[in-house]
């Protein structure tokens, strides 16, 4: 059984896989998946590509009403091959594992590698600034009359 920090590592895996799909990490970050996965076989690492492939094919075609569910169960699917991966592990290799996933998990953050910051802004009057991905902000300047 794995220890909680691993499981919860894995859901993150698994929601990292799932978040990257059709975003401009996706060709680096399903390398790194196929390359965990497949632990040095070539063969495996094939299948595993052609795994994350699927996941990002279901993703992209499932439809408005089914959005949420297939994301939760290829969610759960990469989670689960996660927590397998770290099982069978032994010790050292979960280590290297769980450092690996670290990494992948990182890399499928909004902004990764982006590189950009903002700093020295001066605003006058009222302001709204936000950054990130797939964000949604509303903002009303002015009386509550208006």
């Amino acid at each position: 059984m794995l220890a909680e920090s691993l499981v919860a590592l894995a859901a993150a895996g698994g929601a990292a896989v799932v978040q990257a799909a059709g975003t401009d990490a996706w060709a680096e970050l399903r390398q790194r998946v196929a390359r965990l996965l497949g632990r040095g076989s070539p063969e495996r690492e094939r299948a595993e590509l052609e795994r994350v492939d699927r996941t990002a094919a279901a993703l992209d075609a499932a439809g408005e009403n089914e959005d949420e569910r297939v994301l939760v169960s290829q969610e759960a699917s990469w989670q689960t091959r996660f927590e397998t991966l770290l099982e069978d592990a032994d010790e050292a290799e979960r280590q290297e594992i769980a450092a690996a996933l670290r990494e992948l998990v990182e890399q499928a953050r909004p902004g990764y590698g982006a590189g950009s910051a903002v700093s020295g802004n001066t605003f006058h009057g009222p302001t709204a600034f936000q950054a990130g991905d797939h964000n949604r902000q509303d903002n009303r300047f002015g009386s509550r009359g208006e």
